[in-house]
């Protein structure tokens, strides 16, 4: 039987009283990342029984808004690289890059 190679991608957080995350933290040892700090996560995951999207997002409370929408600019802009990777489609991936021109225009964030 032919060996697997696997590789593990951890997730830690720490919370306060109020179980608000405070810290968080990511390692991907294959990538040579270890216990590095993070403000903001989000991950998604295809549940293929149920053909859904499942999430977890997560910040710390010292998330300044303002680093909170150059995030999702740049995370929407990286969807939109992801998709066109995933799918090949032209038409739809210019539509996406479209939005995140209006998006990253509307909150001021290109000088």
């Amino acid at each position: 039987m032919p060996n697997k190679n696997t590789s593990k991608i951890e997730l830690n957080v720490e919370l306060d009283d109020n179980r608000v995350p405070e810290k968080l933290s990511w390692t991907a040892s294959d990538g040579g990342i270890v216990n590095e700090e993070a403000k903001a996560i989000l991950l998604s995951v295809w549940d293929n029984k149920t053909k859904e999207a499942l999430r977890i997002d997560l910040w710390t409370k010292d998330m300044p808004v303002d680093e909170m929408k150059v995030f999702f600019h740049q995370t929407l802009v990286a969807m939109s690289d992801t998709f066109y990777r995933a799918t090949q489609d032209e038409k739809m991936t210019a539509t996406m890059k479209d939005f995140c021109d209006y998006f990253a225009e509307k909150l001021e964030l290109k000088k």
